[in-house]
């Protein structure tokens, strides 16, 4: 028995949010004061660093929940399976529902379970529940979708990354530039198929790490202290990453007992263009190699940083040919790769 992916989906906002859009935003440093570069300058900086030139923002009336319905089944009807035969739903999102305007989020009842009732499954044997494992969250859903079938549990998962971060970003803050929202969704099941799942790591760093990503108050000091909005240490994840990553992408690769030749596309967090080449240089320096060319497909540049949805949606554009110059062929050996608040860190190989 093998553990596949059989179906994906997909939800890609339809506001489009330029760097150019941000030409009005004040932005500040940390203790307040004002930024010193005008914000033209601004923000061909951030271009520069991130390669993000657009991300994607959802309309106002539509929630986290609502568009990982959406991609939900996208992916049920991509796989060609009843939903009432789903024994888990499994939702990475890490920080719930956010209405438009409000300053609280809504996580009652789960958005697993507001996703079932969305798809109107009746069987109560399928089990909803939510994840909070920062941007690695999909990832690891897969990872315990697999556990659960290998342990005889489930034969079918449906396994979401969604987010809106959008609604938790603090516009007086550089870093809001990176975030945008996006949902994923993916059906895991056991076939007899060769391939599948063959290898998979999962670390969590707490010791020094646990607060790179924080909820903090906004830059203006004239804000409600009371309200926070998602922040990060950006230059110490940067280093974490490259220091880390690599490491757990080659635990896994190893543990597979894949040849690093065979890799044919490297599915990686879509957080920071340059810090994602850093990464792959670096693993591929491990074992004294080069990286192919077009092993690291990206969306960065268009989506922007959807958090738990970058990979997963990365996934389903690539298999309905909506990357320029990236296509998957049965047999391929993929890594799917995240890191993220927590911080976690996670690998899968998977053979398509």
């Amino acid at each position: 028995m093998n553990v596949r992916i059989t179906g994906s989906g997909s939800y890609i906002p339809t506001e489009i949010v330029t760097n150019l859009d941000f030409a009005k935003h004040i932005f500040l440093n940390d203790d307040g004061s004002p930024f010193p570069l005008p914000n033209e300058t601004i923000a061909e900086k951030f271009f520069d660093i991130t390669g993000i030139a657009e991300r994607r923002y959802v309309s106002d009336n539509l929630l986290t929940s609502d568009i990982a319905t959406i991609a939900s089944k996208k992916a049920i009807e991509n796989a060609g399976i009843d939903p009432e035969t789903l024994d888990y739903i499994i939702f990475a999102h890490n920080f719930g529902n956010v209405k438009q305007g409000a300053i609280q989020t809504d996580i009652l009842p789960s958005l697993a379970t507001r996703v079932k009732f969305d798809l109107r499954i009746k069987n109560p044997k399928c089990v909803a529940y939510d994840m909070l494992f920062g941007c690695p969250g999909w990832i690891e859903g897969v990872i315990q979708a697999q556990a659960f079938i290998k342990a005889g549990m489930a034969k079918k998962c449906l396994v979401i990354g969604a987010e809106t971060l959008s609604r938790v970003v603090d516009i007086h803050d550089r870093d809001s530039m990176i975030y945008s929202d996006g949902a994923g969704a993916t059906i895991i099941e056991a076939t007899e198929d060769e391939g599948g799942i063959l290898a998979h790591e999962t670390a969590t760093f707490t010791y020094d790490e646990a607060y790179y990503l924080y909820f903090g108050n906004s830059f203006n000091k004239d804000h409600d202290p009371d309200v926070r909005y998602i922040k990060m240490q950006g230059r110490k994840i940067y280093e974490f990453a490259l220091s880390n990553v690599p490491k757990a992408m080659k635990e896994c690769l190893d543990k597979s007992g894949i040849h690093i030749s065979e890799v044919k596309k490297i599915l990686i967090h879509q957080a920071n263009e340059k810090m994602d080449e850093a990464i792959i240089q670096r693993f591929y320096k491990i074992y004294k190699q080069v990286p192919p060319d077009g092993v690291m497909p990206m969306s960065i540049h268009k989506l922007g940083n959807s958090s738990v949805a970058t990979v997963p949606t990365l996934y389903d554009l690539i298999i309905r040919g909506e990357i320029k110059n990236q296509q998957l062929s049965e047999g391929d050996v993929i890594i799917f790769a995240s890191v993220g608040s927590g911080m976690n860190i996670n690998a899968i190989i998977y053979r398509y």
